[in-house]
């Protein structure tokens, strides 16, 4: 284990270092971690399902509003009044919140989006059959995977077409902040984080005053703008944030949600077979599509009450690392967690957060999303293969892909 540092970016370059993560389940299963990128403090590495589970829960010792819910120290974030995302915030003021974003999520308004899915999964699939006759390859990730999730998000939000590839490279430059490709310092780009808010502020700007004039559009903008909590609306900023959040994590995560199930499907020809024989396991091959395909590795938390995580001692202002890439993998919880089998059940993996206040509030629209596509797969490009070896981002946060190409 002194050989493996999971600090560095570097040691996520072929994939999760699962053996390393076995080891530690095996021997040290909550350990302490030094690294190029801690500086002076290390960080407390939880690698067991139940205790990722367990901490995921336990808000009154485990916060990430002190410092953030990555790596590196948010210290803008000691100020209690600065401006932070839902994922660093803590009840009440999460509880809040919450309660209030959750209008723009209810069972109507996905339901709403799922006709467009079908229609925006067809086109992409027509495109790539076309892609496919004329060049005879393409790239899953940007063909398939990337338009779906950046369609789905700009008709929740109201984004116009001619601005959806904008959002899209703002997203990335916002995500890829430990990625060494990226040319960043290994902090997220602030600018493009800038220039997300000034978008979103406009945009909010429109929306409110269509609403004033009556003639609001049937969105979560202005669902997110109308609802109320004890007479309190979302503020200017608070808006802002979220709509932040929402445009980077929603297109991201889902986008390698479907990369990542497309690329085991191609490593286990057998899984897509049985799909294609048996379309009444797409629901738990989606499930397990979102256990192997993490699209964020871990979360950070800091200890602001001391406390043990798995029998084990921490102290406050500790840094701790939930890793939901281990505990995925967890040999005590799944059986053979290495085999991809678009039949597992039960999978109680934790790709959501595990529960709590900050399980992912877009699950089922992720859900949906990789269902829709994977529908669409089968249905039109059926014979869909390798063509070459995958390219990975090189980042300990995400789990994304740079390229995957393919052949009929």
């Amino acid at each position: 284990m002194e050989t493996i540092d999971l600090s560095d970016p570097e040691t996520f370059a072929n994939g999760i270092p699962h053996e390393a993560f076995a080891a530690l389940r095996r021997e040290e299963p909550v350990s302490y971690q030094y690294g190029i990128n801690t500086g002076t403090k290390g960080f407390w590495a939880v690698t067991r399902h139940a205790d990722v589970v367990a901490a995921n829960r336990d808000f009154e010792h485990l916060s990430p509003a002190p410092l953030g819910a990555v790596m590196f120290d948010r210290k803008e974030l000691l100020n209690p009044e600065a401006p932070r995302m839902m994922i660093e915030m803590d009840p009440p003021q999460h509880t809040r919140y919450r309660r209030l974003v959750n209008r723009g999520f209810t069972p109507r308004m996905i339901a709403m989006l799922e006709t467009q899915m079908c229609t925006v999964a067809r086109t992409v699939s027509d495109r790539a059959n076309q892609s496919l006759d004329e060049n005879g390859e393409i790239d899953v990730v940007t063909d398939l995977a990337a338009e779906l999730p950046m369609q789905v998000i700009a008709a929740m939000l109201g984004i116009p077409q001619e601005d959806h590839e904008k959002m899209f490279a703002l997203s990335q430059r916002i995500i890829g902040f430990d990625d060494p490709s990226s040319g960043s310092d290994g902090m997220p780009d602030g600018a493009a984080m800038m220039e997300m808010y000034a978008y979103a502020n406009s945009l909010g700007a429109q929306k409110r005053e269509a609403i004033e004039n009556g003639s609001r559009t049937d969105d979560i903008v202005s669902a997110l703008l109308e609802a109320e909590v004890d007479g309190e609306k979302l503020s200017e900023l608070e808006f802002d944030l979220f709509f932040l959040l929402l445009v980077v994590a929603g297109n991201e995560t889902t986008r390698t949600a479907i990369a990542q199930g497309v690329s085991y499907l191609f490593a286990n020809p057998d899984q897509w077979e049985r799909l294609l024989a048996d379309r009444s396991l797409v629901p738990t091959a989606v499930e397990e599509i979102l256990r192997v395909s993490l699209p964020i590795l871990y979360f950070r938390r800091t200890v602001i009450k001391a406390t043990e995580i798995g029998g084990v001692p921490v102290a406050e202002g500790d840094r701790v690392l939930l890793w939901y890439a281990s505990a995925n993998f967890d040999e005590t919880v799944f059986v053979d967690p290495q085999q991809f089998d678009v039949g597992r059940t039960p999978n109680d993996h934790v790709t959501f957060g595990a529960g709590g206040p900050h399980f992912c509030l877009g699950a089922n629209l992720a859900r949906l999303e990789i269902r829709v596509m994977l529908e669409e797969l089968l249905d039109r490009i059926p014979t869909l293969t390798s063509a070459g070896p995958l390219q990975r981002g090189h980042s300990n946060f995400t789990n994304g892909l740079r390229q995957l190409p393919a052949r009929r």
